[in-house]
C-alpha cells in the first residue's frame, strides 16, 4: 500500500472529514515535510489560519489512538504524529497493532488531492450505503465523463477501513459478473467450489462463507441492471453493500445519487491541479471561459488541463479559439489520455450512449441540438396521433435514462454544453440537416412574427423562454430564413428589447438586422429601409438625434424611389422623421411632415385605423408644444376614443393618450381634471407593463409636475425620485428625459428652500441639455431660464 493510500485510511478510520482529510494527506505527505502550513494551505486554496484549525481537530481525533499527542506542543504533535503513523506503516512493534489486511482489488485512483469538487457527493454516497436494513444499493448515475466510477474509486479508497470483509470491484462491461465474484473470492479468500455446481450455488457457498466485517460490492458501468447486476446480488443481509455506476437513469425503487457537472470553483480547482497556477494566474479570465466552455465536465477538464501540461508555450487564449472552432473535434478532447485510467475522449464517451439510442432519441437529440444553450419547452402534446406521441414520449424517456438531456421541469429540458456540440455533429453527418434547420428557422420565426412593438407584461412572460432560441437563429441559422422572412427574426428580437426600454440590448439586434439585410436583399431593399428606420427610432429614443436623422432620411427617400409616394411605409417614416424634429425643437418642418402622414394614413387606411390615431396623437403634441392648446386638445380626445374603439379599454397607446390629455390640463392650469388622468395611465401603465418600464418613470414624472404645481411637495419628491432612477437605469445618466428630471426636482427644491440640493441638480441638467440637444433647443432654454431664476433668489 502506499504511503497515500495509507493515509486516505487513516483517515477514513478516524473519521475526518473531507476538509480534514485534505489538510492532514497535504501535511504528512512525504515531500511536504519541509513546507510552512501557510505554503500548504496556499496549496489548498484556503487562509494559513482555516489550515491551523483543521489540523487542530486532526491532532484531537488522533489522540484517540495515541494518547501521547495530547500533551504536546503543536510543532511537536506534527513529528509524534509522523512517527506513530510511519511505525504502523512499517509494521514497527511500538506502534499500536496494525489491522488484519482488508482484501480488495479496487483500480488505481487520482491522488486524494487531486480529486476535488466531490466532498458533498462522497459523504452522501457514504451514509445512504449505510442506512439500510438489507442489501444496501445504491447507484451513481450520471452522464458519460461525469466522473461516476473516479467516485466510487475514491469512495472505495477513503473507506476502506469500514469493510473489513472486503472490496470486491466488478467490471459489468468485461467478463461474466459471475465469475469475476468466484475469482475474487478464490484468490483473497481460498473459497473454492466445486466446479460441477450450478452458477448460483457457487455463488451462495462463496456468500455464506465471505470473510467476516461488510463488504462493499462495486458493479462498475452498469447498462443492464437485470443481467449485470440481479442475478450475481449477495442474500439479504445489512453486511452487504452494493454500489453501482451507471450511465442509465433507474425508477424510483432503485436508491440513486444522480451526479452533476463540477462547480464553476471546482471545475478551476480541478484545473489547477494538472496546469501550473502561475499559468492560470497570467490569464484568469480565460481559464474560467475554458472551463465554462467545457460545461464543466470532470472528463472534458482532464483532457484539457493534461494536454495544456504537454504544452507549455500555448496561451490559454489561443487554445479557447481552436476549441470554439473546432470544438469536439480539437486533439485535446478528441481521444483518450494514456496516462488517465479512463479510455475514452469526450465524443468517443457520447458515442457509447449515442449506440443505445434508437433512430426516434437520435433524431430527437440532434433537433434539440438546434436550440440554444438555456431551456427548452418541448412538449409532445400538440401530436395528435397517439401512436406517433408515444413514440415521442420514449426518444424523451431514452434520452433522460441515458443523461443526454436534463429534465428541468414538466416540458423543459436542458442539454449540456458538450452534448449539444456532440447532437450537433451528428446532425451534420446526416442527410436531414439542412431540412432540419429550415424547419427548425420557420418555427422560430413564427415565434417571432408573434412579438409586438410595444410587448407588455404578458406578451413578455410569455415570449421570454424563446428569446434565447429566436437569437440562436437569427445569429447561426439566419441563412436558413426565406428573403421574405429575413428580417422578421431581427425585428422582433429587437421590439422585445426595445419595448422595454433596454435600448441598449436592442442596439445589436436591429445594426445586425441592417447588415444581413444589406447582405441578402442589396442595398435598394423596402426591409432594407425598414431596418435603417428601427435603428433610428432607437437612437431617438436615448437623444442620439445626430445618429438617428440622417438613418430616417436614408430609409424615406428609399422607401420612396422603391414603394412610391403612396404607401404606407412612406407615412410611417414621415411620422418619424416629424418625431425627430419635435423632440430637436424643429416645430415648423415637424409639423408639415406630421400634416403630410396624418393625410397619408387617412388615404390608404380610412379614418377607423390605430395608425391615425397615433398620428392624430403625435400631431396634438406638436401643438402643446409650441402653445396651441385649443387645437391640441380635440385631436387628443379624437385619438383617445379610437384607441378604445379599436384597441379597447387596456392597452399601452390607451394610458399615453390619458396622459397626455392630463399634461395638457395640467399645461392649462385645470388640475383637478389631470391628476385622476395621470393616475389612470399610471395603474394602467403599470398593470401592462411592469413597475419598471421607462413609460411608468414618465407617468411618475408627470404625476410629481402636478403635485409640485399645486404646492403638494412631500407628494411629489419621491415621484419624482422614483422616476430619476428609472430613467437613468433605462437610458443612463446623459439623456434629455434624465435633464428633465434632474430640472424638475432641483425646482422642487427650490421652493422649499433645499437651495444647496437645488443648484447642483440644475447644472446636471443644464449640462446634459446643451451636450445632446444643443444650446439653443427649446428645453435648454427652458432649464437655463429656470437656473437663471434659481440665481437670483436673495435668500440663496
Amino acid at each position: 500500500m502506499q504511503w497515500a493510500d495509507f493515509l486516505a485510511n487513516e483517515a477514513a478510520t478516524h473519521s475526518l472529514s473531507p476538509e480534514q482529510t485534505a489538510a492532514f494527506v497535504e501535511r504528512l505527505k512525504t515531500e511536504n515535510s519541509g513546507k510552512s502550513e501557510a505554503k500548504l494551505a496556499s496549496e489548498l486554496n484556503i487562509g494559513a489560519a482555516a489550515f491551523k484549525k483543521r489540523m487542530t481537530e486532526v491532532y484531537d481525533k488522533f489522540a484517540q489512538s495515541y494518547p501521547e499527542l495530547a500533551n504536546s506542543e503543536s510543532r511537536g504533535k506534527l513529528e509524534k504524529l509522523r512517527a506513530c503513523l510511519r511505525a504502523k506503516y512499517n509494521g514497527g512493534q511500538d506502534a499500536q497493532p496494525t489491522i488484519k489486511e482488508i482484501h480488495q482489488n479496487i483500480p488505481p485512483a487520482v491522488p486524494f488531492e487531486k480529486f476535488v469538487g466531490r466532498e458533498v457527493e462522497l459523504q452522501k454516497l457514504h451514509q445512504q450505503l449505510q442506512t439500510s436494513r438489507q442489501v444496501a444499493i445504491v447507484a451513481v448515475a450520471g452522464m458519460g465523463g461525469i466522473g461516476k466510477t473516479e467516485l466510487a474509486t475514491q469512495y472505495g479508497k477513503q473507506h476502506l477501513q469500514n469493510y473489513q470483509g472486503g472490496v470486491c470491484w466488478l467490471s459489468a462491461q468485461g467478463i461474466d459478473v459471475g465469475n469475476q465474484i468466484l475469482i475474487f473470492a478464490e484468490l483473497k479468500f481460498k473459497l473454492i467450489a466445486p466446479d460441477n455446481w450450478e452458477l448460483a450455488d457457487r455463488l451462495r457457498y462463496c456468500w455464506q462463507n465471505w470473510q467476516q466485517g461488510e463488504v462493499l460490492l462495486v458493479f462498475d458501468d452498469v447498462t443492464n441492471y437485470k443481467t449485470q447486476v440481479q442475478p450475481y446480488l449477495p442474500p439479504e443481509s445489512p453486511r452487504f453493500k452494493v454500489l453501482l455506476t451507471t450511465r442509465l437513469g433507474f425508477d424510483r425503487t432503485l436508491p440513486q445519487l444522480p451526479l452533476g457537472v463540477l462547480k464553476p470553483l471546482a471545475a478551476m480547482k480541478l484545473l489547477k491541479s494538472l496546469v501550473d497556477r502561475e499559468r492560470l494566474k497570467s490569464e484568469p479570465w480565460v481559464a474560467r471561459e475554458i472551463c465554462k466552455f467545457l460545461g464543466y465536465l470532470p472528463l472534458a477538464l482532464e483532457l484539457v488541463g493534461r494536454y495544456l501540461d504537454t504544452m507549455p508555450d500555448l496561451s490559454l487564449e489561443k487554445l479557447h479559439k481552436r476549441l470554439e472552432k473546432k470544438r469536439l473535434e480539437h486533439e485535446s478532447i478528441a481521444k483518450a489520455n494514456p496516462l488517465m485510467r479512463y479510455e475514452y475522449g469526450v465524443a468517443e464517451a457520447f458515442a457509447l450512449s449515442w449506440e443505445q439510442l434508437d433512430e426516434k432519441a437520435q433524431s430527437l437529440g440532434c433537433w434539440l441540438s438546434l436550440y440554444a444553450l438555456a431551456n427548452i419547452l418541448f412538449s409532445v402534446e400538440w401530436i395528435k396521433d397517439d401512436n406517433e406521441q408515444e413514440l415521442w414520449e420514449k426518444a424523451i424517456a431514452q434520452l433522460r435514462k441515458l443523461h443526454l438531456i436534463q429534465w428541468q421541469n414538466k416540458g423543459i429540458y436542458r442539454l449540456h454544453p458538450l452534448i449539444r456540440q456532440f447532437f450537433q455533429m451528428k446532425l451534420d453527418e446526416s442527410s436531414e440537416a439542412d431540412k432540419l434547420k429550415t424547419i427548425f428557422a420557420a418555427l422560430m420565426l413564427e415565434v417571432a412574427k408573434q412579438i409586438p412593438p410595444q410587448p407588455n407584461r404578458e406578451d413578455i412572460f410569455n415570449l421570454t423562454p424563446f428569446i434565447s432560441h429566436l437569437a440562436e437563429v437569427a445569429t447561426h441559422l439566419s441563412q436558413y430564413l426565406s428573403d421574405e422572412d429575413l428580417i422578421g427574426l431581427f425585428m422582433g428580437l429587437g421590439w422585445f428589447y426595445y419595448g422595454q426600454g433596454l435600448y441598449q440590448q436592442a442596439e445589436p439586434w436591429y445594426k445586425l438586422c441592417i447588415e444581413v439585410a444589406k447582405n441578402r436583399l442589396g442595398l435598394e431593399h423596402p426591409d432594407v429601409a425598414a431596418s435603417l428606420n428601427n435603428l433610428a427610432e432607437l437612437y431617438r429614443s436615448t437623444g442620439r438625434y445626430g445618429e438617428a436623422e440622417p438613418l430616417y432620411q436614408q430609409a424615406l427617400e428609399l422607401t420612396k424611389r422603391l414603394l412610391g409616394k403612396e404607401h404606407l411605409a412612406v407615412a410611417a417614416s414621415l411620422n418619424n422623421l416629424a418625431l425627430l424634429y419635435d423632440s430637436t425643437g424643429r416645430y415648423s418642418e415637424a409639423e408639415l411632415l406630421h400634416q403630410q402622414a396624418l393625410e397619408l394614413y387617412k388615404r390608404l387606411l380610412g379614418e377607423e385605423h390605430p395608425d391615425v390615431a397615433n398620428s392624430l396623437n403625435n400631431l396634438a403634441l406638436l401643438y402643446e408644444s409650441t402653445g396651441r392648446f385649443s387645437e391640441a386638445e380635440p385631436l387628443y380626445k379624437q385619438a383617445l376614443e379610437l384607441y378604445k374603439r379599436l384597441l379597447g379599454d387596456n392597452h399601452p397607446h390607451v394610458a399615453n393618450s390619458l396622459d397626455n390629455i392630463a399634461g395638457l390640463y395640467s399645461s392649462t392650469k385645470r388640475y383637478s381634471e389631470a391628476e385622476p388622468l395621470y393616475q389612470q395611465a399610471l395603474e394602467l401603465r403599470k398593470c401592462l407593463l411592469g413597475d419598471n418600464h421607462p413609460d411608468v418613470a414618465i407617468s411618475l414624472n408627470n404625476l410629481g409636475e402636478l403635485y409640485a404645481s399645486t404646492k403638494r411637495y412631500s407628494e411629489a419628491e419621491p415621484l419624482y425620485q422614483q422616476a430619476l432612477e428609472l430613467r437613468k437605469r433605462s437610458l443612463g445618466d446623459n439623456h434629455p428625459d434624465v435633464a428633465t428630471i434632474l430640472n424638475n426636482l432641483a425646482t422642487l427644491y427650490s421652493s422649499i428652500g433645499r437651495y444647496n440640493e437645488a443648484e447642483p441638480l440644475y447644472q446636471q441638467a443644464l449640462a446634459i441639455c446643451e451636450q445632446t440637444l444643443g444650446v439653443g433647443h427649446p428645453h435648454t432654454i427652458r432649464v437655463r431660464g429656470n437656473y437663471a431664476i434659481f440665481l437670483k433668489k436673495p435668500c440663496r
